[in-house]
């Protein structure tokens, strides 16, 4: 399979996984739409690309949910089809349940959870018309178990499980592919935004971040998945026995969990 010529839109382009994505997906010959907060940043990886006019930069926030269809519907109408969604936006977090406050909470659910569904509704409805199309959501590992000083950040990857399992049941007939990627630990500045407490961010590197997976290795792990239309993928290192231990020992899971060094 080719993605020459291909439509991808790509959420939270401007770093990390989902700026890797955009540079593989240039690579192949699609026609990317890049979109983040940050317009600066996303013109920077834009001018990254081979062909800068098969480059389409859609500034938006994700948070903003309620807003985000009427983003979407006018570029995807401009260009006639969409073909592929890769969900990516997303924000961590590095705080006890028991200092957190529910403003947190909300705000991790808003991006990570809301904002992805809202992306993928506004996307919906072509890829429908279409009879074709992909979605892609990138999750995480805690997706699959969580761990400490991740209770929010985690609860909103297990939701998205739930809900892009569900979708997938739904719209396979219609010839609309969904894959969920499990990354592990990939050195973006995940954990240097991840909230803390009181919603600042942490604003340092995780240990395990610092000396994870390179970006672009991820994103041609991804590349290949989505080829293949796999329907989850797990893309990490040594913590990726994290998901089969709670599977098959869940109680010894739990006590690893307990004591395992998370950041």
């Amino acid at each position: 399979m080719t993605y020459q010529d291909k439509i991808v839109w790509i959420t939270g382009a401007s770093s990390g996984i989902g700026e890797a994505v955009a540079r593989v997906f240039a690579a192949e010959g699609a026609h990317i739409i890049i979109s983040a907060r940050r317009e600066k940043e996303l013109k920077r990886v834009q001018a990254a690309c081979p062909d800068t006019s098969r480059v389409t930069v859609v500034p938006l926030d994700i948070a903003d949910y309620k807003n985000i269809a009427g983003i979407v519907t006018p570029v995807i109408e401009n260009l006639g089809r969409i073909d592929l969604l890769f969900n990516n936006a997303g924000i961590s977090q590095r705080s006890l349940a028991k200092d957190t406050s529910l403003e947190v909470y909300e705000r991790i659910m808003q991006v990570n959870f809301m904002g992805t569904i809202a992306m993928t509704k506004a996307v919906l409805p072509f890829m429908l018309r279409q009879q074709s199309g992909h979605i892609a959501v990138v999750t995480s590992l805690t997706g699959k178990f969580s761990t400490p000083l991740r209770t929010g950040y985690a609860a909103s990857k297990h939701a998205l499980h739930g809900f892009f399992d569900g979708l997938r049941a739904e719209v396979y007939r219609d010839n609309i592919a969904v894959t969920i990627i499990c990354p592990g630990f990939v050195k973006t500045h995940v954990s240097e935004n991840a909230l803390t407490a009181d919603g600042t961010p942490q604003r340092k590197m995780d240990d395990a971040i610092r000396t994870g997976m390179d970006p672009d290795y991820v994103a041609k792990k991804i590349l290949r998945a989505l080829k293949m239309r796999e329907e989850e993928v797990i893309i990490a290192g040594r913590e990726k026995w994290g998901v089969y231990i709670k599977r098959f020992f869940p109680s010894l899971f739990s006590h690893l969990i307990k004591t395992a060094k998370v950041t």
